[in-house]
């Protein structure tokens, strides 16, 4: 394999995105299918590019992602946290400016978890006093 490849593992809510980056022309591949088929949503396909597009790489790299587990949003979410973390590999020096939007972190807010005795994770059976 004679061109270099770089690899980052993104994560969001429950999904996970394993990204390789390659030299190319910006083509981007989610599970076998072009991005625009994958993530339908405008919103979704911008915050994915939004790494590539403050570093100014749009159009120096393919790009292949794997992501399963969770929905559209939260995997939209891994593909960006990917897609830095392989950049980073590539270019250390746009550590700084990335790191800067936000992107690098991790974001951890999950869903909390339902608890027993009440019908969601924070809302309770209507009381009755009488």
């Amino acid at each position: 394999m004679a061109e270099e490849q770089f690899y980052g593992t993104g994560k969001r809510k429950t999904s996970v995105a394993r990204v390789w980056m390659r030299p190319g022309n910006g083509q981007m591949t989610i599970n076998k299918k072009p991005v625009e088929q994958y993530l339908v949503r405008e919103s979704d396909r911008m915050l994915t590019l939004d790494p590539l597009k403050i570093t100014d790489m749009a159009d120096k790299y393919d790009i292949y992602v794997n992501v399963k587990g969770g929905g559209i949003s939260g995997q939209a979410g891994a593909i960006r946290h990917g897609i830095t973390r392989a950049l980073i590999l590539a270019h250390p020096e746009l550590r700084d400016s990335v790191k800067k939007e936000g992107f690098l972190t991790r974001d951890s807010r999950m869903k909390e978890r339902k608890k027993y005795g009440q019908p969601g994770a924070r809302k309770r059976f209507q009381y009755s006093k009488r």
